[in-house]
């Protein structure tokens, strides 16, 4: 793939694979959310971001897409089916809010940020916004591809990704006492 490609001029293999992934991606976010059983729901979940990682690759954000196939369809999906099989979550009925007018406020939210999707793409972006071109290749050939990401992580958004694993690992611990709770009821 080349290093920078003018916009107008993208191969059609490329604008074709592109697309695709973008449809994939779309059509198992909507699965994923009308899905009443929960495990089929996080795995359409899994399916959305391996096409996400497909953009990321395509857009040359190579470790960014290794990144979300490791932790989020790797890691955090194998928590989310071991709390949803821990809860007996895939048994029986669960109570949601499926009805119409969920459905049409749903709808409504969805239109709204596409709506507001569309005018940010109208929009010209100042100046003061833009990168110089060539910037990112002289960053990357300066400081390498990965201490960019990695050093605003672990230095100034170290906090919030330390409550994140902190969150999860309370989510965990939750789901474990829930279902322990659970099975001395059935026990009774």
């Amino acid at each position: 793939m080349q290093t920078s490609m003018p916009h107008g001029s993208l191969p059609l293999l490329y604008t074709f694979h592109f697309y695709l992934f973008s449809l994939i991606g779309v059509v198992s976010a909507l699965l994923f959310v009308t899905r009443k059983s929960p495990v089929a729901a996080a795995l359409w979940l899994v399916n959305t971001m391996f096409c996400l990682a497909a953009l990321y690759v395509m857009l040359d954000a190579q470790f960014i897409g290794a990144i979300q196939v490791l932790v989020y369809a790797g890691a955090i999906m194998v928590v989310f089916l071991f709390v949803i099989m821990l809860l007996n979550l895939g048994h029986g009925s669960i109570a949601d809010m499926r009805g119409l007018g969920w459905k049409l406020a749903a709808g409504a939210v969805g239109l709204a940020i596409l709506a507001e999707i569309f005018a940010l793409t109208k929009a010209r972006t100042p100046l003061t916004l833009t990168l110089p071109e060539g910037f990112a290749a002289r960053e990357i050939a300066q400081s390498g591809a990965i201490a960019p990401i990695a050093a605003p992580l672990f230095n100034e958004y170290l906090l919030a990704f330390e409550v994140t694993s902190i969150l999860l690992l309370a989510a965990v611990v939750g789901a474990v006492v829930l279902g322990k709770q659970r099975g001395e009821d059935d026990a009774r």
